[in-house]
């Protein structure tokens, strides 16, 4: 699914469970970035702005049809079944805008066209009308993949150490106690980590993706700032004059619904591209980029793969060659997974399943016993 046409993965024989957590290896690989980069076909890394723009047509005109279709005929069903209607199109309608977040997202890095302008112009109007400021977005993102599995310097989903563990905690390490934190997760995560950066690095003083002058940021990235908060703001003003005209119940179950969908995705995806047993963190004496950058994981959303763009299945390529387009990584991915070998790790498991998972078996990060000098932490669940 999508414009121009995506090539998919061979099916290929699944893992078994104690294959998918088995630890991957965290000592300096056998191969270079550039061995990596050499087996993959040149033309992966070029840019086409026809082929990237229709991607963007494809969605919207997607988005469009579902809109078209929630808002001409759910208000003509039998009133008990329009509360069924409209949480299916919230569902389908976020799953596509989610799509379009991913398109944004590829502007931030420089790798929907040659022209930084260009991908600066289409990331700054799609992220914006997701309510996602896309300068700082951009820049926070960018030290994340610079800092990909550093305990000190990462900028998102930073696992935390058993001694930063509060007290409280062990009281909600039990199912109830999951289903709440993953529930605040997916309905505020995003909104949290964006106004107070909840879940992300540690900083001296408070931290907000809306502060020009806040530590997040350099002299010479706020001024992009104010344009990110500029474009939420026009946005913003423009839903207000929609809910004065047609009311906040309209404006809710037309985009409301949907971007709380969106906002969903985006952090699990992120957080399970992540977080998973079999991966490694690292302090400031182990850390290096090469190998934070192979500690990500793939993994399996079955359709939505190909709606999301395979941003979910080429995470591992897409850390290590943020510039290639979403739409030549499954190629790269298939290129490369031989010269990794072991330290390539993809996990089939349907999301739905990891995410609960992972929230029970990915607490916090220690070195293993009569390592503790290492630098090198996995992940650990007992309290």
């Amino acid at each position: 699914m999508g414009a121009g046409g995506r090539m998919s993965v061979p099916t290929t024989q699944r893992k078994s469970e104690f294959d998918t957590l088995k630890r991957v290896p965290y000592s300096k690989p056998p191969f270079t970035l550039s061995q990596l980069k050499k087996a993959i076909p040149p033309h992966c890394f070029k840019r086409s702005v026809v082929r990237s723009f229709s991607y963007v047509v494809y969605d919207l005109v997607i988005a469009s049809l579902l809109y078209y279709v929630a808002t001409s005929y759910i208000h003509l069903l039998p009133h008990p079944l329009s509360f069924v209607a409209w949480p299916i199109y919230w569902a389908l309608q976020g799953c596509i805008l989610t799509g379009v977040w991913v398109i944004a997202h590829e502007c931030g890095h420089h790798s929907f066209s040659d022209y930084q302008w260009l991908d600066d112009t289409v990331g700054l109007i799609l992220h914006s009308c997701l309510l996602v400021p896309y300068f700082s977005w951009k820049y926070s993102h960018r030290r994340h993949h610079s800092n990909t599995g550093s305990l000190e310097r990462d900028e998102v989903f930073v696992p935390k150490q058993k001694s930063s563990i509060r007290w409280y905690f062990k009281y909600l390490n039990n199912p109830p106690g999951r289903l709440l934190g993953l529930t605040i997760t997916l309905t505020l995560g995003w909104p949290l980590y964006l106004a107070f950066n909840v879940s992300g690095r540690p900083y001296d003083r408070f931290a907000c993706h809306f502060d020009p002058y806040g530590p997040i940021y350099s002299d010479r990235e706020r001024l992009q700032i104010y344009i990110s908060d500029a474009g939420i703001l026009a946005v913003c003003y423009g839903l207000f004059c929609l809910a004065a005209a047609k009311g906040f119940a309209w404006v809710f179950c037309v985009y409301g619904g949907p971007v709380l969908v969106v906002n969903a995705f985006l952090v699990l995806i992120t957080y399970l591209q992540h977080t998973h047993p079999s991966l490694p963190h690292y302090n400031s004496s182990e850390w290096d980029w090469f190998r934070g950058a192979l500690a990500t994981v793939d993994r399996d959303y079955g359709v939505l793969n190909k709606i999301f763009h395979n941003i979910t299945d080429t995470h591992v390529a897409h850390h290590l060659f943020s510039t290639m387009p979403h739409y030549h990584a499954m190629e790269a991915t298939k290129a490369i997974k031989p010269v990794l070998g072991e330290y390539y790790q993809f996990d089939g498991t349907p999301f739905y399943k990891a995410m609960w998972r992972e929230a029970k078996e990915c607490i916090y990060v220690e070195p293993d016993e009569g390592d503790q000098n290492s630098g090198i932490y996995w992940y650990r669940n007992k309290i």
